[in-house]
């Protein structure tokens, strides 16, 4: 038996990412549909910015909602821990309590290494699969310490905010892999069954992916969003800083490669226009806004449906493990 698909109750060790403004209720039961497990990511199934943490909290029951009807198969919702030096964070708070309240088992932490809250979350019977914005073998430690069932580890090739370090797919995670006793999933530029199996060949024990259910029928991203995907390579992409670490792999669009040039003093500056993911990814406004991709866009030929990616991603896993 595979430790992930155990934990978590599913058919296959998949997890669809909890993308910033590209998941649904539906896209997220199609996946666990299909077998894996779709996480209800931030402003899930909205179109506009919540009015402050109790309208967040109450738009995601909504969605939470909408996805046990359509799903009677596990499903995760992501969570954002308070920063380690930092009070309580009023969204989270408001959040955690919904979450509470509509029986979520599922939490895809992203964030800090917060070993206190990490242990509240346990402490109230929550299944926690964490990752570390920026991995670190300390941090996949202090994790595993404070009860994490599951760690991803993301590799620098990865969709939407990179780790600041820039360090690869293939070697962040064997590095985890060999930190901790608890299993390891990879993500970051994994986007057809060759990633799938170098994934499992470096020690993981499951993937998590964000850019291949962003291709997908069900994806809640607006059409021109997925074609843009299917259109360009990788190496059609360019990097940008995000204003606050790391940076973002975008397609090459007028608003990316404005702030690409940019010198690492002067993003804040723009930051507040160029920041806001809705605008591409979501709105289609392509020039504009910022798509933000993996590396692995390269092997992204078609829209198809999240059971089928499944179907391919999983093709030998399937063959060694289930027949």
């Amino acid at each position: 038996m595979n430790r992930i698909t155990d934990i978590l109750g599913i058919k296959y060790p998949i997890i669809q990412a909890p993308m910033s403004w590209v998941t649904s209720a539906e896209l997220v039961a199609a996946v666990s549909n299909a077998g894996g497990m779709g996480t209800l990511g931030p402003n899930a199934g909205h179109h506009t910015v919540a009015n402050g943490p109790e309208d967040s909290a109450e738009r995601l029951r909504t969605e939470i909602r909408k996805t046990k009807a359509l799903t009677d198969k596990p499903f995760g919702v992501n969570y954002f821990p308070p920063a380690v030096d930092a009070g309580a964070n009023p969204y989270g708070e408001a959040q955690l309590k919904v979450l509470m309240e509509e029986e979520v088992q599922v939490l895809v932490v992203v964030g800090e290494a917060n070993e206190k809250d990490m242990k509240r979350l346990k402490g109230l019977g929550f299944t926690v699969v964490f990752r570390e914005l920026h991995p670190t073998v300390m941090g996949a430690k202090k994790a595993e310490g404070a009860g994490a069932d599951i760690i991803v580890a993301t590799g620098f090739d990865e969709g939407g905010s990179t780790p600041d370090i820039p360090v690869g797919t293939m070697t962040v995670v064997p590095m985890i892999v060999d930190a901790v006793k608890i299993p390891v999933m990879a993500t970051g530029g994994i986007t057809d069954k060759r990633g799938v199996n170098a994934a499992f060949a470096l020690g993981a024990e499951g993937v998590y992916l964000g850019t291949r259910f962003i291709a997908s029928v069900e994806s809640p991203a607006h059409e021109n969003a997925k074609q843009d995907i299917v259109k360009h390579g990788t190496e059609d992409l360019v990097l940008l800083r995000t204003g606050y670490g790391g940076y973002w792999r975008a397609t090459p669009h007028s608003a990316a490669l404005e702030a690409h040039k940019l010198k690492d003093h002067e993003v804040d500056s723009t930051y507040s226009r160029i920041g806001n993911l809705k605008t591409a990814m979501l709105d289609g406004q392509l020039e504009e806004g910022i798509n933000t991709v993996s590396s692995g866009i390269q092997f992204i030929q078609e829209i198809t449906t999240c059971e089928e990616i499944i179907n391919e991603l999983m093709a030998d896993y399937i063959l060694k493990n289930i027949q």
